[in-house]
């Protein structure tokens, strides 16, 4: 299948790489046309896993993303949502019908991005999906090399608009079989696991963070009181899902320690053995923040509202109170409450 992999971050180098392995006609993009000088040099991505090391030649690597789209069947979007609504604008004259979008994980972004390509004009007929983490647990170990420690197992997926799901999700099944429906984009963007892991993580550590020039959130940052956070928090989560209209299974995030039922498996160990978790982490610009807590936690709290179901771990975290440690703006964000009932009130189910 031809497949187009949009980003320059771990997820996408190790998408790039491990789809090509699968036998994938693979198409590689960034905006940064200068930061892949290193793959054309190199000829590929240097990739590591449980099998060793070796290089990947992928097919295409580009900046020029009209080539990476151009007869894709799937395109693959493991990026911050950050990054969605300048990609949406980059994509939206290239697309074409037929075209499935996948984004890992996604934030709502299967819908907001499908609407910003359609007021930018684009008429093509696109099937956009969202799950709820991305597909592998990866690490970059410098300009052309990945270190992929954990291939996720199981990839909730909602799909916008839901009446395709079953081809939409037949498309994905081909590059990662791990996927299987969880509903529509709403009920996808409920299972996202970053904005119940990683604020309570970065703001019950944030001393450390700032103290340490690296430290490893998810092995001395991850302890009983952190733990009984995350679980209040995603325990919202899943009664916000509930209270939308979507049973489980759910994955609740305390299988990710306690078991293998999790999306990745039985991986907390392998993540934390790994090493590459420990890490600087800059408390105003890292996704964790920019991504999981000014959106992907305003979006649970909107939808929260919206449904009636009391959050206060959620709201906490999201509260302006919290938000000058941290952030460059002392507002939440005021997006989402516009956009639940505009998805509900369509006829896109």
């Amino acid at each position: 299948m031809k497949i187009a992999v949009l980003g320059g971050g771990h997820g996408a180098y190790a998408a790039a790489a491990d789809l090509t392995l699968s036998g994938h006609e693979v198409r590689l993009w960034r905006r940064d046309g200068a930061a892949l000088a290193p793959l054309l040099a190199h000829g590929g991505i240097r990739l590591k896993d449980a099998e060793g090391e070796r290089d990947v030649a992928i097919h295409s690597v580009s900046a020029d993303i009209g080539l990476a789209l151009r007869g894709a069947e799937l395109i693959v979007l493991p990026t911050p949502a950050t990054a969605q609504d300048d990609i949406a604008q980059a994509m939206a004259p290239h697309l074409q019908n037929g075209q499935v979008v996948f984004l890992a994980p996604g934030t709502f972004g299967s819908f907001t991005m499908a609407r910003r390509v359609r007021a930018l004009g684009c008429l093509a007929d696109v099937r956009w999906a969202e799950t709820g983490t991305m597909p592998y647990l990866a690490r970059k170990h410098g300009p052309c090399e990945v270190n992929l420690t954990i291939r996720a197992v199981h990839l909730p997926t909602g799909v916008y608009p839901a009446i395709h799901a079953d081809e939409t999700l037949a498309v994905i099944r081909r590059a990662y079989p791990s996927v299987h429906a969880c509903g529509d984009a709403l009920s996808g963007a409920l299972m996202n696991a970053g904005p119940i892991i990683h604020p309570p993580l970065i703001v019950m550590n944030a001393a450390p963070l700032q103290h340490f020039e690296r430290w490893d959130i998810h092995n001395e940052g991850t302890q009983a009181s952190v733990r009984a956070v995350t679980n209040q928090l995603d325990l919202e989560r899943m009664s916000v899902r509930e209270a939308v209209g979507w049973g489980a299974p759910h994955y609740p995030l305390r299988d990710h320690y306690e078991n293998d039922r999790w999306m990745y498996g039985d991986a907390h160990k392998k993540l934390v053995k790994s090493g590459d978790w420990r890490e600087n982490i800059d408390l105003h610009h890292h996704r964790y923040v920019t991504e999981d807590i000014e959106l992907g936690l305003a979006f649970l709290c909107s939808v929260a509202r919206w449904v009636g179901v009391d959050a206060p771990i959620a709201s906490a975290s999201n509260s302006i109170s919290i938000w000058p440690a941290f952030s460059n703006t002392s507002e939440p964000f005021t997006f989402w409450p516009a956009t639940i009932p505009c998805f509900r009130s369509m006829n896109i189910r």
